[in-house]
């Protein structure tokens, strides 16, 4: 009976979805960044800076959920002509409907306000979006957005191969002065106010001459044919529409929780050191490495659009000594398993840092990395999965700068690269075929040999504690998971963590002919 119900309900998407399609036209206005900022209260907050480092970026890693949000909340309150912001998910809890709070305050003063947002995880929100847009000095656009809104199933099944491509890109540009770009989304677990999961990330605030090739980014996925303004998709915002999300937001402010999240937000190091003007930028080259929104469009002449993948490797150039791969969902496919095997033949420390299965939260991305486990540590590759009980990875400077709050499961979401501790690429893209082929992607790549550095050190000195390193067993043909506490090490013989069940079920999902979806 359940399947039964099943098929009906996909054949009513199905119907649906048929009769539902995208606008013919659309009317899209252009519109570009302000480039002439250096008035503002950014810019001449940075101008003595910039000006001791003529041609190079400020850099300042963001690892603590919640100075990743405090950041972004000082920005959008610093903002006073233009706040532009690029996401693949905005959830609207509590901590997406304070940062659209921030975005309207933001268009109250009179700040342009340009909001693209990618359609797969919009569900639920288009009445904020069309309230949103309402206001006349904050504009939201949907990227690649589904046809039909509330049965968005139908659209997978008829128009699959345009719906499976998404804007994975994240930014966040206050007065084109600054940006922070890196591995977050917009929602509670990003952030530091889920008390149940945590996702372990990583952002970098930008300022600089590399904040206006984000802008530039921006524009390019602003402009494009695949963002479609909201105005000409969901209907015209109620008149109360207003009024309405004023009320949400100010009952979301006086929840108990809310407010001391807030409190413990404000609390943060970087909170402080922007009160005090002192934030310690690391001053290096950097340039943004991104793919063309016209990835997620199939061209005329079958050919993909300029992939950012080869852009990265080329920037980041090749390894002669060290490679430090961060990546949560890390697919390296056939070609990338031997590539990486034989850097690490060559002499090169290859060292790879992935969720477990027990702290994934997609177990079918897991099937895919697995079946290259024993390969990759056959040719030397050092594997490192994080454990779902790991706290974030602490600074050097940690007794000073800690994460006042927590989570008491915690994933990998950072993607970061570091090559010969001289070079780091901190961004959107993982290591696996839905980023590199179907998804767009983003991200710095940063000339400092002391952030790549930075990076290598807590490879070798931290997470040793905070993931299982794996390893081929001492009799052969098997693998065992490495444990090392206080207690001194634990060997486990299967996945730790994890029951029969999960492991059989991804053991299924290895089987499938799905890497490419991955």
């Amino acid at each position: 009976m359940r399947l039964v119900r099943a098929l009906l309900a996909l054949s009513l998407a199905c119907l649906l979805a048929a009769c539902a399609t995208l606008p013919a036209t659309v009317q899209r206005t252009p519109s570009a960044a302000f480039t002439s900022t250096d008035d503002t209260r950014l810019g001449q907050a940075l101008a003595p800076e910039l000006a001791a480092h003529p041609g190079r970026s400020g850099i300042l890693p963001l690892i603590a959920a919640q100075e990743a949000f405090a950041a972004r909340m000082a920005l959008a309150q610093a903002a006073e002509r233009s706040l532009d912001m690029q996401y693949y998910i905005w959830r609207g809890d509590t901590t997406g409907q304070l940062l659209f709070e921030a975005a309207w305050a933001a268009a109250e003063r009179g700040v342009r306000v340009r909001l693209l947002i990618d359609d797969n995880n919009t569900a639920g929100l288009d009445g904020t979006l069309a309230a949103l847009d309402a206001h006349p000095n904050l504009e939201v656009r949907l990227f690649n957005p589904f046809a039909n809104r509330r049965l968005r199933a139908g659209d997978f099944a008829l128009d699959f191969s345009r719906v499976n491509r998404r804007m994975h890109n994240k930014s966040f540009t206050a007065d084109n002065q600054a940006a922070i770009v890196g591995g977050r989304n917009v929602g509670d677990e990003y952030y530091g106010a889920d008390q149940q999961f945590g996702f372990q990330d990583l952002d970098v605030v930008t300022v600089g001459p590399v904040v206006r090739e984000v802008s530039r980014e921006f524009d390019l996925y602003w402009n494009s044919e695949a963002a479609y303004p909201v105005a000409a998709l969901l209907p015209r915002a109620a008149p109360d529409a207003a009024s309405g999300l004023l009320a949400q937001w100010a009952q979301i402010r006086g929840q108990p929780e809310t407010q001391r999240y807030l409190e413990a937000v404000r609390q943060t190091p970087l909170m402080r050191e922007v009160a005090a003007r002192r934030l310690a930028f690391e001053w290096a080259d950097a340039r943004v490495v991104s793919d063309l929104p016209s990835k997620v469009q199939a061209s005329p002449d079958g050919r993909e659009a300029q992939l950012m993948f080869p852009l990265l490797k080329e920037a980041m150039g090749e390894p002669r000594r060290e490679l430090d791969l961060v990546s949560p969902y890390f697919v390296p496919g056939a070609q990338g398993a031997q590539e990486l095997g034989a850097l690490a033949r060559r002499g090169v420390t290859v060292r790879v840092l992935t969720n477990s299965l027990a702290a994934t939260d997609v177990a079918a991305v897991h099937a895919g990395y697995a079946r290259y486990r024993e390969d990759l540590l056959a040719a030397g590759v050092i594997l490192y999965e994080l454990k779902p009980s790991a706290a974030a990875p602490p600074r050097p400077d940690e007794e000073k700068r800690r994460n006042p709050g927590g989570s008491s499961a915690a994933s990998l979401h950072a993607k970061t690269f570091a090559v010969d501790r001289s070079r780091v690429f901190v961004g959107s893209l993982n290591l696996d075929p839905r980023s590199v082929h179907l998804n767009t992607e983003m991200g710095v790549v940063i000339d400092s040999p002391s952030l790549a550095r930075r990076l290598s050190v807590q490879i070798d000195e931290v997470v040793p504690t905070l993931a299982y390193e794996v390893r081929l067993s001492r009799q052969g043909g098997t693998m065992e998971w490495i444990e090392r506490g206080p207690e001194g090490e634990m060997r486990y013989g299967s996945e730790p963590d994890t029951r029969g069940l999960r492991r059989l079920w991804v053991d299924f999902l290895s089987l499938l002919p799905i890497e490419w979806l991955l």
